[in-house]
């Protein structure tokens, strides 16, 4: 399977009638393995601040997580393993694999559940696949 359908038929998949707003598969070095046309232009240093925070867990708290310029409110995830942000009525969901960061983005509909469960679902197959 290749990454873009991991993406399309995963992370963009229906749940009761809504979807994420916009997905990608990104390599840890910031490198797209694969996105939705609706994911926003991020930057490096939005990347190398989200690895930061996988690395020393708490680091994004006092800023901010920033993904396509726009700004979330860091809250509980799993320290290492999984950011979650919120903004508003919607959010971001970021799993942490061996290679990658799976990235979900969302808004009502959608609650933050289903989007954790449709990221983290798909970071773990990934992990026990050894990617």
């Amino acid at each position: 399977m290749s990454w873009q359908q991991y993406v399309d038929e995963h992370l963009m998949c229906d749940i009761e009638g809504s979807h994420l707003t916009a997905a990608a598969i990104i390599g840890q070095d910031g490198s797209v393995w694969a996105q939705s046309s609706t994911f926003p232009q991020f930057t490096p240093e939005e990347i190398t601040g989200i690895m930061n925070d996988f690395a020393e867990p708490g680091t994004l708290a006092p800023t901010g997580l920033f993904l396509g310029g726009t700004k979330y409110m860091v809250i509980q995830g799993e320290p290492g393993a999984v950011i979650r942000g919120k903004k508003g009525s919607g959010g971001v969901t970021i799993k942490k694999t061996n290679q990658a960061l799976i990235i979900g983005i969302y808004d009502e509909p959608l609650t933050p559940g289903q989007c954790n469960m449709i990221v983290e679902r798909l970071g773990d197959y990934l992990i026990d696949q050894g990617l």
